[in-house]
């Protein structure tokens, strides 16, 4: 019996540690706990009340359990029913009423912040940022600036910015979590939510609606920019837009020509290009390939050659490229920025 006992102290004791070590293991800039921003830092206000108020109640209840066992436990030589005692109107009407003003004291902040969360902004207030997602990739338009792009989302930190979201197929969820809660994409349908970052960084954003075989992978990158900067970044990004893209050597030439012919339908480039798939302006920038992967040639390669392999169940079909055609779209892929 001890040997169980101890045992099961034992493993109790290893969870409880991981535990706390797992509690280690967020990242500042993709961590509800790390909030980096006005709607993340009220949100977490939220959290931070409600728990203590639920801890704070789970305690006084196990001391009075505690007690109540202890102090009213049966003693050596005690025999027979304890008197029972039946019914107290104060006891009765202390908790109906302690409960009832610690629900008032969650609720009156609870309501005052979803009221003010819910304000929408005009575009003066606020940059306009229009979410589209998709499987399993995101797009952003910014149209008041008349630029599109895709899974690395830019905003000026400091700001407020209002994105409308919706979905081009099934029901997903944007979530950034270091600066705000989530909200869903349905199809077919819009919702508003502003966030705001207080401070220049790279924040990450994921998919938190299950919504298919690459669900998991549904990632996105926010980079949040000096006022300055972000504007530089628009200039330039509407300056790409309006001329094509540069082949530096002959194989990125060849690899445009591929490009043309084989992408250009579902993809574009500036205004060219079709808007079935994330528009690549300036694909030679973005850290990721797919929101999963560094963007390095051989990872490009990879995805080329075979997107299902990399992402299961993504819209991108199999071309079927040789080594020879997919190292040309490669090197012309590389040529695709806006800061030169």
């Amino acid at each position: 019996m001890k040997s169980r006992w101890q045992r099961n102290w034992r493993l109790l004791s290893m969870l409880m540690a991981l535990a706390l070590v797992l509690t280690g293991c967020g990242k500042e800039n993709l961590s509800t706990l790390i909030p980096q921003g006005p709607v993340a830092e009220k949100q977490f206000f939220l959290m931070v009340l409600t728990s203590s108020i639920m801890t704070g109640v789970f305690l006084i209840v196990i001391i009075i359990l505690t007690y109540v066992l202890i102090r009213y436990r049966q003693r050596p030589g005690q025999t027979g029913i304890p008197k029972q005692v039946e019914g107290s109107h104060k006891l009765e009407i202390l908790w109906t009423v302690i409960p009832f003003l610690l629900l008032i004291v969650m609720a009156v902040p609870t309501v005052a912040i979803a009221f003010d969360l819910a304000k929408e902004y005009s575009n003066k207030d606020a940059l306009q940022v229009k979410v589209t997602a998709h499987q399993f990739w995101w797009e952003f338009e910014y149209p008041d600036l008349g630029i599109v792009t895709a899974q690395d989302l830019y905003i000026p930190a400091g700001k407020k910015v209002e994105f409308t979201v919706t979905s081009a197929d099934v029901i997903h969820a944007f979530w950034i979590p270091a600066l705000g809660g989530k909200i869903d994409t349905n199809p077919g349908l819009t919702n508003k939510i502003w966030l705001q970052a207080d401070k220049p960084g790279t924040y990450f954003g994921k998919c938190a609606e299950l919504c298919g075989a690459s669900h998991a992978l549904m990632d996105f990158k926010v980079e949040a920019l000096e006022p300055a900067a972000f504007d530089a970044w628009a200039k330039k990004m509407k300056a790409a837009e309006a001329a094509p893209a540069p082949t530096a050597t002959a194989a990125a030439a060849q690899g445009q020509e591929i490009f043309r012919k084989s992408c250009m339908g579902c993809h574009a480039i500036g205004n060219e290009g079709g808007k079935l798939a994330p528009n690549l302006t300036n694909f030679a920038e973005r850290h990721k390939v797919a929101g999963i992967r560094d963007n390095k040639k051989e990872f490009v390669a990879e995805w080329l050659t075979d997107p299902q392999q990399v992402k299961p169940g993504n819209t991108m079909p199999n071309l079927h490229l040789s080594p020879d055609q997919v190292n040309a779209l490669v090197e012309y892929l590389s040529t695709l920025k806006v800061n030169q």
